[in-house]
């Protein structure tokens, strides 16, 4: 009687444990249908840009306003990033948190680097009177990069954000969870950054 009582309870913890969802889990799922409805974005900006891209309305052409050795200064600085979120994540993951929040900050200071390029880039671009107003191409060109330079941005405020936390708590679930979001985020970023680089910027000089 005692041990179907026992088994009883036994199978109603399991039944408990089933039917709860770790916070945790639910979160990172949440972020991935983020990640999708990203791509749908971008995918979306793309195929305008595409369709657009030769209608300038007598304005400047932007094969002729791209300056190649800012773009791949862009390009390594993004891409460098990318391999120090990396870094960052490998720390955690050795319970190390001074190194983790320093490979945060050097990964923040490259994102930085990279959004002061594009920013330029595109005030040279307005002085040579290619605006976001200029024509249909101008506008999906800074609507596609700008978009980009926006995820860029949430990313490092988010970035910084979680130094803070890490601080405050060290290395927890909750912040390991953040961190492997977060380097995921960026890593999704450089992805969007190649097919920019490769059909906004290098076939747009050929």
């Amino acid at each position: 009687m005692a041990q179907a009582a026992a088994k009883h309870g036994e199978n109603h913890a399991h039944g408990h444990d089933h039917g709860h969802h770790d916070p945790q889990e639910m979160k990172i799922l949440g972020f991935w249908f983020f990640l999708i409805s990203d791509v749908i974005l971008f995918s979306v900006l793309f195929a305008t840009f595409i369709v657009l891209r030769d209608n300038t309305a007598g304005g400047p052409i932007l094969s002729e306003l791209i300056k190649m050795p800012g773009v791949i200064a862009e390009t390594f600085l993004l891409l460098t990033s990318s391999f120090t979120s990396g870094l960052a994540v490998l720390a955690m993951n050795q319970g190390k948190v001074k190194q983790l929040i320093n490979w945060l900050i050097v990964t923040a200071v490259l994102g930085a680097g990279f959004l002061a390029l594009e920013i330029y880039e595109f005030v040279e671009m307005v002085h040579e009177g290619f605006s976001y107003t200029t024509s249909a191409a101008s506008g999906a060109f800074f609507t596609l990069v700008g978009t980009h330079g926006l995820h860029v941005s949430l990313g490092l405020i988010w970035m910084i954000g979680l130094m803070f936390q890490l601080k405050k708590r060290g290395i927890t679930d909750v912040t390991r969870g953040k961190i492997n979001v977060i380097s995921l985020y960026w890593h999704f970023l450089d992805v969007v950054w190649i097919f920019l680089l490769s059909i906004v910027y290098l076939m747009g000089v050929m």
